[in-house]
């Protein structure tokens, strides 16, 4: 038995998409169990609206705070020790839970999450991964937004982590894992590109070179590593571009009589891209490099794409991700440090 905290009270719905999405992915996961944290008077009353029954596999565990998601990060670890967030983490923490999933403010729930689980030994910072889809189904991008400066150390162990979690999401025995770059020459890039190109070259990871942006889509790669700066404008970038094109197609169907009678024609193949393209089915973020798991939900995130995150956080459970990144981690990147350790002084 899988077993899930699930900070209820937090995104911009609140607890009614978090009991819709906790109800899916009970129906889908018989093996799954999980553990609503947040206001017990409203869980309990909007579980028995719904007439759920799934006896001991949906357990209730109250919180009396909330952290916004205007909330700074230092306001809600030292002032919302009660919060459905902090719950959550604790029940991780406690082993009562292997895996916390909130669609709550980011920042506090890195923080949180960081000080409550702490990181595993030899990751020096945790990194924000996600699925991005692709021509070939999808790729992983690290990181996303939680390290705005790194150095050529923090992007291998990205490799490492953005590895690992490829190969239990998508059953990858050797993802291949490629830095983001201005260019795919190896003289193109910034010196702290170059450096960690060298210590994954040097690494036992199935690591392919630099890929230029547009390469991210193409599935020529499973893993995309970059700095959390780089990582974020290009996430947003693509959520742009991805609403462009679909405000477009909109105003065009919709312009004449002939193009609303070709939309009726073109009907089905609309709805196999728009559920190819849905942001929904990539919907969960994970926290990598800590001592346990924690997936982070888009704050708007209606119920299909809840339960899409804690599918993920079903995932990593099963493939005991944290504990698989601390073996790969010595295995893959020992090479290249200890290259690094002996190489002669100029």
């Amino acid at each position: 038995m899988v077993s899930v905290a699930l900070d209820a009270m937090s995104g911009d719905a609140g607890y009614p998409v978090a009991v819709d999405a906790a109800a899916m992915a009970l129906r889908r996961h018989p093996h799954l169990r999980l553990i609503l944290v947040g206001a017990a008077a409203e869980l309990e009353k909007a579980v028995a609206e719904r007439a759920l029954d799934f006896g001991a596999r949906l357990q209730i565990e109250p919180a009396t705070e909330v952290v916004s998601m205007d909330e700074s990060p230092a306001k809600a670890l030292r002032g919302k020790k009660d919060s459905s967030m902090r719950v959550a983490l604790n029940l991780v923490q406690q082993g009562r839970a292997q895996a916390c999933v909130s669609a709550g403010n980011t920042g506090a729930l890195m923080a949180t999450a960081r000080y409550v689980l702490k990181m595993l030994p030899g990751i020096d910072r945790p990194a924000i991964i996600s699925a991005m889809p692709s021509q070939n189904g999808h790729t992983h991008m690290l990181d996303l937004g939680a390290n705005a400066e790194c150095t050529a150390e923090h992007l291998a162990q990205f490799a490492v982590m953005g590895a690992v979690v490829a190969a239990a999401v998508s059953g990858l025995e050797r993802p291949r894992v490629a830095l983001l770059n201005i260019g795919h020459e190896s003289i193109k890039g910034n010196q702290v590109t170059k450096a960690a190109a060298e210590l994954l070259e040097a690494s036992e990871l199935n690591f392919v070179g630099y890929i230029e942006g547009d390469g991210i889509y193409v599935g020529d790669v499973d893993v995309v590593v970059c700095d959390g700066f780089t990582g974020n404008i290009a996430l947003k970038a693509s959520e742009g571009t991805a609403k462009l094109i679909s405000a477009y197609l909109r105003a065009e169907l919709t312009r004449t009589w002939w193009s609303r009678l070709a939309a009726v024609l073109i009907y089905p193949v609309l709805r196999r891209f728009q559920q190819r393209a849905d942001p929904r089915a990539y919907n969960g973020a994970s926290f990598v490099g800590l001592q346990g798991i924690v997936i982070k939900s888009h704050g708007s995130a209606d119920a299909l794409a809840m339960a899409n995150a804690i599918h993920i956080a079903d995932l990593e459970v099963e493939k005991s991700v944290p504990s698989r990144i601390s073996r790969l981690l010595d295995q893959a990147l020992l090479p290249a440090r200890t290259d690094a350790l002996t190489e002669p002084a100029d």
